[in-house]
């Protein structure tokens, strides 16, 4: 039996971004999936008025819309290292790849690769607790942009279908970002509902190929930070 989780959605308004705190109840030790920099100090108090030993700040790619606070965290909380996939060549403390597992406490995430939106796209799969943390692959009813940072609608749409839509229908879903006040979908809503991954392959490439959206507004100075943790000189 695997341990009890304690368990945090945490947002940030100018970009919608949701962090993500997990710690395991026996031991206490947690992770923290999406941090961003304007709400690190808000995330380390909570993470000192539970109790828990933050172990990793986890990265599910390469953000284009906020700076991660990853960096910030490791400075605010000793002993916290940053993780991120080792295909995004960002500087962090751990770098995973597909089939990596991450451990904390009795709890383990398991790392699937999920390219598409970028190419070190991350889904961190909690089979214990039939969770899935699915970064920008699959937001609900949508799912992240392909038209810059080695985007590509293709095999965005592969790594859904194989990763995501593979786990089992009762599994919830965690994005990075909503932009309607939603909080959670399922791995069964989003096989009927998602208006854009439920069409074929080539139905899915037009859409998003068409989709003619603005270029994003904190992309010049995100990206260049969150290859370094957040952190530059």
């Amino acid at each position: 039996m695997s341990a009890g989780l304690i368990f945090r959605q945490l947002f940030e308004s100018k970009s919608s971004t949701y962090s993500y705190l997990l710690a395991c109840e026996v031991t206490k030790q947690a992770v923290l999936i999406d941090p961003v920099i304007e709400t690190v100090d808000r995330d380390a108090g909570i993470v000192k008025q539970l109790g828990l030993v933050l172990k990793f700040a986890i990265n599910t790619h390469v953000h284009a819309d906020h700076v991660t606070g990853s960096g910030k965290l490791k400075s605010l909380i000793p002993g916290c290292q940053s993780v991120i996939a080792e295909a995004s060549q960002a500087k962090a403390n751990v770098r995973v790849k597909h089939g990596d597992k991450i451990d904390f406490g009795k709890l383990q995430l398991e790392t699937r690769s999920t390219p598409g939106h970028t190419d070190g796209c991350l889904t961190y799969v909690l089979h214990s607790h039939r969770m899935a943390f699915t970064g920008d692959a699959l937001l609900i009813r949508g799912c992240g942009r392909t038209d810059f940072q080695q985007g590509s609608p293709e095999r965005l749409y592969e790594s859904v279908h194989s990763q995501i839509f593979s786990l089992p229908d009762n599994y919830q879903l965690y994005p990075a970002h909503d932009y309607t006040g939603q909080t959670v979908t399922t791995v069964a809503e989003e096989k009927k509902f998602n208006s854009r991954l439920t069409k074929t392959k080539s139905e899915f490439v037009d859409i998003m190929n068409n989709l003619n959206l603005p270029y994003p507004k904190q992309i010049d100075a995100a990206l260049p930070a969150n290859m370094v943790c957040g952190l530059q000189d």
